[in-house]
């Protein structure tokens, strides 16, 4: 019943640190564009990944099957009371720390640290190394470099039909929700604004908690609708994509804990670590936001869009057919590829979170290592 009970508490600590860390990421570019405000992009993240949450008792079954290490440890180390605790214990540790510090890592390279270090300590005949470099590694190291090299190619086709319908970019200067002044042209600060306008122009009074900005959007019109509303209504649902992809691909993998060596049924697990995942979403998202929305790049309406939809396509299908891709190295190598065509990409933001991606899965192996030692010490 003790063991029981830890199994519960470290695989749901394991679900918070996900949401706190991931939840956002599919979102980010829509807050990072100015398309949506934290509140109205937080709201949306939170729905849409609960539904893939949901979504995963019906279609994620292989990944859970992945996630209780078959294959990678003997079964029975799968089969000690202590591996699923110390496997949750150290992989949410290494998620924790990253989201304090406001980076973006990925869950799954945390797990399957945490599986190997745990399963290797507590295994006399070792892990599989092949395993984990066919079945885990590989597609974790593919993942950021094809949807890196999918957005330099999707964007370029994007700016060409964006002038074959004769779409232009404006900038408009906003407070809160009204909109002050129109500029044609792509300005990236209020200042740039003021500069860029003939005379002067004068901001009303801002209450506590609004901001002036400039956000980018499209003129034109096609079958009558505008332009811009049609890109922000295909850049939200790219985001619930991704929302929804992510939620249906890591939800099986941390409910596999709680289905290693305990008496929870899967659709008990599988509800519990949804419910916690989107808690610990709406409670810890903010540095998350502020580093992938912010820190990685500027981006516009258009380039924003084009990296949500290589996200959320790969997710989704990896998803389908049970890939362990990170959710977090794909979305972000869809930005670092919109930087890179854009040449707005700010390297040294972008080298802090590929160090913190080097330092994941040795983290979490060592934490995992560490705490499965403490567990068979004590118990």
């Amino acid at each position: 019943m003790i063991w029981m009970a830890a199994i519960l508490v470290f695989g749901l600590f394991l679900a918070w640190a996900n949401g706190a860390n991931d939840n956002f990421k599919g979102v980010a570019t829509l807050y990072g564009s100015k398309t949506a405000s934290y509140k109205k992009a937080l709201i949306w993240t939170t729905i849409a990944t609960i539904l893939g949450s949901m979504t995963a008792l019906f279609f994620a079954q292989e990944l859970i099957i992945v996630f209780k290490g078959k294959g990678l440890v003997p079964d029975e180390v799968m089969a000690l009371k202590e591996f699923p605790v110390a496997v949750g214990l150290g992989a949410a540790t290494t998620v924790m720390l990253a989201t304090k510090f406001g980076l973006p890592v990925s869950t799954t390279h945390a797990l399957i640290g945490a599986l190997a270090g745990a399963g290797w300590i507590a295994s006399s005949a070792g892990i599989n190394f092949d395993k984990l470099m066919a079945k885990f590694f590989l597609p974790l190291i593919g993942g950021p470099l094809i949807s890196f090299l999918l957005v330099l190619m999707i964007y370029p086709l994007f700016k060409f039909f964006k002038k074959k319908l004769g779409a232009k970019e404006n900038t408009c200067l906003c407070v809160g929700s009204k909109v002050l002044h129109t500029q044609p042209g792509i300005l990236r600060t209020v200042e740039e604004f003021r500069d860029s306008v003939e005379g002067s122009v004068s901001l009303p009074f801002i209450s506590v908690g609004e901001e002036a900005y400039c956000r980018s959007s499209y003129s034109g019109r096609a079958f009558g609708i505008s332009l811009g509303k049609i890109l922000d209504g295909l850049h939200y649902l790219s985001g619930g994509l991704v929302s929804f992809s992510r939620g249906l691909n890591d939800t099986p993998k941390i409910a596999a804990l709680l289905l290693l060596g305990s008496r929870f049924s899967l659709t008990f697990s599988i509800l519990l670590v949804g419910i916690f995942m989107m808690v610990g979403g709406i409670v810890q998202s903010r540095k998350i936001a502020e580093t992938m929305g912010n820190k990685l790049t500027e981006m516009n309406p258009g380039q924003a869009f084009s990296a949500n939809l290589v996200t959320g396509i790969m997710v989704f299908g990896a998803s389908r057919v049970g890939v362990p891709v990170s959710t977090t190295h794909v979305s972000c190598g869809s930005i670092f590829g919109i930087g890179a065509a854009s040449k707005q990409a700010h390297w040294k933001v972008i080298g802090q979170v590929l160090l913190a991606w080097v330092t994941t899965l040795p983290l979490g192996a060592l934490l995992g290592l560490m705490a499965m030692l403490l567990l068979q010490y004590f118990s």
